[in-house]
């Protein structure tokens, strides 16, 4: 990599530094650090939302998916674009009135509101959790973008750089900073997709004709997965719109619900079709990029369909541009990574050790997220793929607590016990599927039976009583 290109990324990671120090310095409490003092309007929160979610795990996933099955790897984000619209209509109206009424920061806070504390502590737990392997994977990402690009750089190595950045800045500034440099590095991302990597891998394959010749035609059509595929991606990725708490501290952060909602209709239509086609055709050049030795064979020897993309803007990108895109990938990654490691400090912190005195809360907090984000950088040492880490945090939280919001959304007095029994049942029966490699029917994930057992148990119990 040319020097020029260094200096980019360096000033690139060096500003986001500044700005998690700037608010720092700004943060006065535990609203702050967490909510962005409630004043957030809908083009920050609906970039932030759409840069959490898609991020750098599913930048690189994508990529992966479209060099394996081509165009039909965007499905995955449709379900994104339904989660999103589902969350405006259904739950930002249930929960925004109660969430500012009570001045909550963390998803645990709702349901303790509707069931009580046990119920909310174990919620704690399994979004604690849940956040801490997605942070690990947006780590993970960044790793695999670095040493797919830097000569001589092992992943391990680059995991170690990345996280660092990630931490430290996320640890200084809270949510303001998070969503201001979401902001920021979404426009970063898409405007390093669309304007320098999409044009410059077309120009270097030989054009748009050559992709058509070269793949087959399935790569180039939406229906080339089996309905097995998008029934596990939906299952695992529609509920997470409704449990995730990167998503319910942007809805406590907006100014009012109007704000939240619109917020949520903006981020929709960036998952689908925008980031969604955007990823896979990368992936799909990629794969078109190797076969016409644009990617030289020995360098493309032993590579994953997730390196691949990464590999292809090494060797097509001219000085500078390569910066730029890396930049952009970057952003993305941490993006994703430091609403999730606020997410699961803010759990550990409220919900599972309750530190709630103004006083000490900023403090610990802060030390939370330096201390889970070194276990989340420890993970992702061990973890060889991004995606499948991602949706194994993804199915463990939603199968564990789906069900309860379901409860108290159609419920009017929804039952603890129903709430907590449900929650049990759901991550019991995720985890019995996933560790013992129980095979399902058709090709399903164990998230089915996790979510179809929770929610199950939800309605028995709350009907039939205790």
């Amino acid at each position: 990599m040319h020097p020029i290109d260094f200096i980019i990324i360096f000033v690139y990671i060096a500003a986001m530094l500044m700005v998690g120090l700037w608010f720092h310095r700004k943060n006065q409490s535990s609203e702050d650090y967490y909510v962005g003092g409630r004043k957030m309007t809908r083009w920050h929160l609906g970039l932030s939302v759409v840069a959490t979610d898609v991020g750098g795990g599913f930048s690189i996933g994508l990529g992966g998916l479209g060099f394996a099955m081509g165009l039909s790897g965007s499905w995955i984000l449709f379900t994104g674009l339904i989660g999103a619209w589902l969350t405006a209509a259904v739950l930002i109206p249930r929960v925004y009135k109660i969430a500012f009424t009570n001045k909550f920061q963390t998803f645990p806070e709702m349901l303790s509101h509707h069931y009580g504390k046990r119920v909310a502590f174990w919620a704690g737990i399994i979004s604690a959790i849940g956040y801490l392997g997605f942070t690990s994977s947006q780590i993970l990402a960044g790793a695999k973008l670095t040493s797919g690009t830097i000569d001589g750089l092992s992943v391990n190595n680059a995991a170690l750089i990345m996280g660092i950045i990630a931490v430290v800045y996320t640890a200084l500034g809270g949510i303001k900073a998070v969503i201001y440099t979401d902001t920021i590095q979404w426009t970063i991302l898409l405007s390093g997709l669309i304007f320098v990597g999409v044009p410059f891998a077309i120009y270097n394959v030989g054009g748009l004709d050559v992709l058509r010749e070269s793949v087959d035609k399935e790569m180039l059509s939406l229906t080339n997965i089996k309905g097995s595929v998008i029934v596990n991606w939906a299952f695992s990725i529609i509920p997470i719109w409704f449990i995730g708490m990167t998503l319910y501290q942007r809805i406590y952060a907006a100014s009012s619900r109007k704000e939240a909602q619109k917020a949520w209709f903006v981020a929709g239509l960036f998952e689908y079709p925008v980031m969604a086609f955007l990823g896979v055709f990368l992936g799909l050049m990629a794969k078109v990029s190797i076969d016409h030795g644009v990617v030289p064979a020995e360098a493309a020897i032993g590579i994953d369909s997730e390196t691949a993309m990464p590999m292809m803007l090494k060797y097509i990108l001219p000085t500078g541009a390569l910066g730029i895109i890396l930049a952009a990938y970057f952003s993305a990654i941490l993006s994703t990574a430091d609403s999730c490691l606020m997410a699961s400090s803010g759990n550990f912190v409220r919900d599972i050790f309750k530190v709630k005195s103004s006083e000490n809360t900023l403090k610990v907090s802060q030390i939370m997220t330096f201390v889970l984000g070194a276990l989340a950088l420890v993970l992702a040492l061990f973890m060889p793929s991004v995606l499948d880490l991602m949706l194994l945090s993804y199915s463990f939280m939603v199968s564990g607590l789906l069900a309860p919001v379901i409860g108290f959304i159609f419920f009017k007095k929804p039952k603890p016990m129903a709430g907590l029994l449900s929650m049990a049942a759901g991550a019991a029966v995720f985890a019995i599927f996933h560790f013992l490699k129980i095979e399902l029917p058709y090709g399903f994930d164990p998230v089915v039976p996790g979510v179809i057992a929770s929610i199950i148990t939800l309605f028995i119990v709350q009907k039939l009583g205790k």
